[in-house]
């Protein structure tokens, strides 16, 4: 590419300190409208003009900077905490890139060869933007795109605030890698929503994803159902089947709860990522997969394997990239892009106008603490488009959430709700009532998930069944 066409694509109006060892690199960036770019040999020198100019967007090529990129960004945001970090290192991992992001950079690219010209000139003015969001100015006239924003995945991840930013950015880092990713979370926080958008920003996108939930699953029927099996393979199979891992090939299998898979099937899954091959139930024949895998769960798997009840091996397969979602309590200014987005999903789904919600509604609806997150959230909405009825306004009485507070907090009215009376009481049948109305909306919230519901009631899950079925048997 020439030089005017490189100072049609690239233009600045902000300070950038460039630390390169490549005079070709630091070229590639032109100056305009007040913009000035520092050229850096050394780290030292970088930071010794972050002292003297305060530049704001400070761009690193790792190749001979003789220090590591956590230790730069470290000593960069030392000395100006506002700095915007971007990171080019063509012998990076996805582990360092996803440590950068997290800790606060703007962006890394690891491009093996050559950063492409489009794509610096992206993110620089993407920082360039940032800027004079942050600062109160008029952006100027830029030529490149924001980056991710218009990208279909992007769709999935409703919310503007810190934590969904930097959520974006590590999707991205990951997308185009076949690294294994494991994404972490409350119940409720969307990791199946996660796993969607890393796969719709990834090359396999125009496969679909393959969903199993190891948990709805029982344990005799996981390894066929992942696997597949021949005829005959065990009493019941009339004919062969194919299994999820074969229905994924060339695409995306996310293993959702996976840390409820049992310690055999766990042991299979391992060879499948490791070694790219699996074997049908029931047959000696290697098929050889192409497949990412996905795995997600509302556990500290890391401690399970500890205390051996997880394959530490299989743990550290699937943790090479892991992916965090903060709980919806950690992002309250998310809340008012959420109802919309549940309103404009459930109005379309009902074929009912749009409704809208007012303003005090909203200011009562960040101040809750959301124990069932965006899923609660989306029922709460649910809810309240219901009770409205044929009103376009939801208020606050129709988002009855004191039902919803956990037991500790609505103590006062669970006392009242039991008070013995003078005349006394059926106390067999009272504690059946409460016992139900408690599974009935642990079991609610979860979507019929035996297991969370258990794990939200404090129980295990064979004493949650049980549980279920004797309070049946009482009502029968």
């Amino acid at each position: 590419m020439n030089g005017e066409k490189m100072a049609e694509v690239i233009k600045i109006s902000q300070p950038v300190i460039w630390m390169s060892q490549d005079d070709e690199h630091r070229g590639r960036i032109r100056e305009a409208d007040g913009g000035v770019v520092y050229p850096c040999l050394t780290v030292d020198a970088g930071l010794h003009l972050l002292t003297d100019v305060r530049g704001k967007i400070v761009v690193v090529e790792m190749p001979g900077m003789g220090y590591s990129a956590t230790s730069i960004f470290n000593a960069i945001h030392a000395l100006d905490r506002d700095a915007l970090v971007i990171f080019w290192n063509p012998q990076g991992s996805v582990q360092e890139a996803v440590e950068l992001v997290k800790l606060g950079a703007f962006h890394y690219m690891s491009h093996p060869v050559q950063v492409p010209l489009d794509e610096v000139s992206s993110w620089v003015n993407a920082a360039i933007r940032k800027l004079a969001s942050a600062y109160g100015e008029v952006a100027p006239t830029l030529s490149a795109p924001t980056p991710f924003r218009e990208e279909p995945w992007r769709r999935f991840l409703v919310g503007e605030s810190p934590a969904m930013h930097k959520l974006a950015e590590i999707i991205q880092l990951v997308a185009s890698r076949r690294s294994t990713v494991l994404i972490t979370g409350e119940t409720g926080t969307g990791k199946e929503v996660v796993a969607k958008a890393v796969h719709l920003s990834s090359p396999r996108a125009a496969s679909a994803i393959v969903t199993v939930n190891c948990t709805a699953l029982p344990e005799t029927l996981l390894e066929s159902e992942l696997f597949g099996h021949t005829k005959g393979a065990f009493t019941g199979a009339m004919q062969a089947r194919v299994g999820r891992f074969e229905q994924a090939n060339n695409s995306t299998i996310f293993l959702d709860e996976i840390g409820d898979m049992p310690m055999e099937t766990q042991a299979k899954l391992l060879r499948v990522i490791q070694e790219k091959e699996y074997q049908r139930l029931g047959s000696s024949e290697v098929h050889k997969i192409d497949v990412r895998v996905i795995a997600a769960t509302n556990v500290d798997l890391g401690k399970r394997a500890a205390e051996g009840k997880f394959r530490e091996d299989l743990f550290y397969r699937l943790n090479v990239v892991p992916i965090e979602i903060p709980p919806l309590r950690e992002r309250l200014s998310d809340i008012p892009q959420l109802v919309d987005f549940f309103i404009n999903k459930l109005c379309t789904q009902e074929g009912i106008e749009e409704k809208f919600v007012a303003s005090d509604t909203i200011d009562a609806l960040m101040q809750y603490h959301w124990p069932g997150n965006v899923r609660q959230l989306e029922n709460a909405v649910d809810r309240a488009i219901t009770l409205s009825g044929n009103r376009s306004l939801l208020l606050s009485s129709d988002f009855p959430l004191a039902s919803a507070m956990p037991v500790d907090l609505a103590s006062d009215a669970l006392a009242q709700e039991i008070l013995l009376p003078e005349s006394g009481l059926d106390f067999e049948t009272t504690v059946n009532r409460l016992e139900r109305a408690l599974i009935e909306q642990a079991m609610r919230r979860t979507h019929g998930n035996i297991k969370q519901a258990a794990d939200m009631l404090g129980l295990k899950r064979t004493t949650l069944a049980a549980k279920r079925k004797s309070l049946e048997a009482v009502a029968s």
